[in-house]
């Protein structure tokens, strides 16, 4: 840090009460120093990057910074407050400011100056020194990591010990990682992931951290730990959130089933970038992967994502939509299910309980259920295309991406609309990114300019050009589902079975369930048969694991009997990723194996003609079910077929041996792994 930080640049008593008198005092000094150009510009463009993410760190230590291009140099100013500033950390005000400023496109000065300090903030002997603290100079000293020119030579000494003791404990402390998992469910992809990266961590010795998210929320990482790590993983299949909190860190961004297939895959690269030094371009907060200049960072890299094929950051896109959209889901449509299996479904044409509630009435209840249900599934559409929006340009595509999706069901286009108008929200937004504004205006853009300017362009092209064409062809995709017998239901259910099983929960999986989701939304007989059969063919890959190691329990590994034992409850529950441990495992026998179960499945389940108006909830939905014990019959056929194909390829292979995947636990002291839900 040498040169960025200079006695003038230090305040001892900073007299500001607020975060933005306090940048105002540190920012003159900088000024002072003919360091920064424009005292006004640049002080918009740090309350632009505030505004975004607050910056304050547990410990009392606030980080404001930015880049400008009103800034001359790499500049460092320290401010210490007697009062306390609140700069958004959760243990309250921060007595140590320390302003940061890099010029506009100096993104590794940027990284360097932040990852650098942040780790020195990690040594409690550090901040301690500099609480204690009376002369500038010495404290700017101390903050370029030199000697104050006062210091002793028993000091002098006694500090080059510390340090080489210090040393000697970092040659032999773990290797640190930091790791981000999630799903679109956040249900079982996200946790799996998880507890390999975790398994893998103790294997190798290496201190794994991992925060999972998913639809129900997550805990954040201690920025304390993110800035202590030395690599970062994500295993995601919808967009991380949050970011920028791991910019500055080597980082291995992969699909959430790497990690759960290849967690040890993932470490070793993550040990090979952290070793060469090689920096990840994060993207800011607001601004998502691709968006913006196309390089967001001004570093001319961009990012992962930038990087990525069209189709993966499509189906990242879409999945986003999904991952949020499943809550809405679950609670609707069982609400729903829950209120035919009270009053029938009749009860869907009942008055409004608002003004018609009797008390002591199961009708009554049953109409409260549907409404409220039916008013959970009003906000499908517009969360799906809301928030495939915010997976392609964050947080300010949101307004325009409820719009559009609002404006969907209002011009009849249903599921597709939304789909589209999520799309088109995102598109729209990332263009107006693009556009250079005026330092001064940076700080309203995300909160008044982009959602308006989008918000009125994604509703002129939903009303005006594309509504009516995919209203449609969403009424002729229900009449075609409406119209579906014979061979051609038939065929549908094959192609539905073998999608739901092909990844278990992966993309395919949830394109196939978020088609038969969106038919629920004005169910139709069609849509209705739809969603049964994928539902009875999502159960099967579960199911028929357990009942393999049940059967022949020789064929199959210590851990994989006991997966056996859980895979029950998750099949009769419709979690698919019951399964996803032996396909990991064995894929080859595996996976064909279920697909044809499911397709079995899938057949059968549209042949009889049974029905689901429940998006969810297996063998404990089945009073809602047309054509109950057929449905049960298709679902056990495919679950038959299923295990006797598995069981043929794994006796051919032999017994499995039992060291594999038996392996008792690593040495607890080897390393640390927490997981953060």
């Amino acid at each position: 840090m040498s040169e960025l930080i200079t006695a003038e640049l230090v305040d001892l008593d900073l007299s500001a009460t607020t975060k933005d008198a306090a940048a105002r005092s540190l920012a003159e000094r900088m000024v002072a120093a003919h360091r920064v150009t424009d005292l006004e510009g640049f002080l918009a463009d740090v309350a632009a990057r505030e505004a975004q993410m607050p910056t304050g760190l547990d410990g009392g230590i606030g980080i404001p910074h930015c880049r400008s291009e009103h800034v001359s140099a790499p500049t460092l100013a320290f401010g210490r407050s007697g009062a306390g500033i609140d700069f958004g950390a959760a243990d309250g005000p921060a007595d140590l400011i320390f302003l940061i400023a890099a010029p506009a496109g100096a993104d590794d000065d940027h990284l360097t100056i932040l990852s650098g300090l942040a780790r020195r903030l990690m040594d409690a002997e550090f901040t301690a020194a500099l609480r204690a603290g009376t002369d500038p100079r010495a404290v700017a000293a101390l903050i370029r990591g030199e000697e104050p020119p006062e210091e002793s030579q028993e000091r002098e000494q006694a500090k080059t010990e510390t340090e080489t003791e210090a040393a000697g404990a970092a040659a032999s402390a773990p290797f640190r990682i930091v790791a981000v998992t999630s799903c679109p469910t956040g249900i079982a992809h996200t946790y799996m992931a998880a507890e390999s990266l975790a398994a893998a961590g103790r294997a190798e010795g290496v201190e794994v951290t991992v925060e999972t998210q998913g639809s129900a929320g997550f805990r954040k990482l201690d920025p304390a730990v993110v800035a202590a790590a030395d690599a970062v993983i994500w295993a995601h299949d919808v967009e991380v959130r949050e970011k920028s909190r791991f910019r500055g860190k080597p980082l291995v961004d992969v699909g959430v089933k790497a990690g759960i297939n290849r967690p040890a895959e993932l470490i070793a690269e993550a040990r090979r970038k952290a070793e060469r030094g090689e920096i990840a371009a994060v993207p800011e907060p607001g601004r998502a992967a691709g968006s913006g200049t196309g390089d967001p960072d001004g570093d001319g890299n961009g990012s992962a994502a930038d990087h990525a094929h069209f189709g993966v950051r499509l189906r990242t896109y879409l999945m986003s939509g999904v991952s949020y959209m499943v809550p809405f889901v679950a609670a609707g449509g069982l609400l729903i299910a829950l209120s035919f299996a009270i009053g029938g479904y009749e009860i869907a044409s009942a008055k409004s309980v608002a003004d018609h509630f009797v008390w002591g009435e199961a009708g009554s209840w049953a109409a409260l259920l549907n409404q409220i249900g039916s008013a959970a599934f009003g906000f499908l559409v517009p969360v799906l295309a809301g928030y495939i929006a915010y997976g392609m340009a964050d947080r300010p595509a949101l307004v325009p991406g409820f719009v559009g999706g609002a404006i969907a069901l209002t011009v009849n286009a249903g599921f597709l609309g939304g789909l589209v108008a999520g799309l088109l929200a995102g598109a729209v937004v990332m263009a107006i990114q693009r556009v250079p504004v005026h330092a001064t205006l940076r700080g309203i853009m995300p909160v008044l300019v982009i959602p308006l300017i989008a918000s009125a362009v994604v509703g002129f092209l939903m009303f005006i050009v594309v509504g009516k064409p995919i209203a449609s062809l969403q009424n002729a995709l229900t009449d075609w589902l409406n119209g579906l017998s014979g061979s051609n239901a038939v065929i549908l259910g094959v192609v539905l079975g073998l999608m739901m099983c092909f990844d278990m929960g992966g993309p395919l999986n949830k394109v196939a369930y978020a088609f038969a989701v969106g038919g629920l939304a004005d169910p139709t007989d069609g849509s209705l048969k739809v969603m049964a059969a994928v539902m009875a063919a999502g159960m099967v890959p579960p199911l028929a694991m357990a009942l393999a190691t049940t059967v022949r329990k020789r064929l199959f590994t210590k851990t994989e009997r006991e997966n056996g034992r859980a895979a029950w409850v998750l099949g009769a529950s419709f979690i698919t990723e019951g399964a996803i441990p032996f396909a990991a495992a064995d894929p080859l026998r595996v996976i064909p194996s279920v697909m044809a179960g499911g397709a079995v499945t899938g057949a059968l389940s549209m042949a009889f003609g049974a029905t689901l108006r429940a998006p969810h909830g297996g063998v404990f939905v089945v009073p809602l079910i047309g054509e109950p014990f057929l449905y049960l019959l298709a679902i056990a056929a495919g679950t038959l077929v299923a295990t006797a194909l598995v069981l043929l390829l794994k006796g051919a292979r032999g017994a499995a041996p039992e060291t594999a995947g038996d392996a008792g636990p690593a040495d607890p002291d080897s390393s640390r792994v927490t997981v953060t839900a």
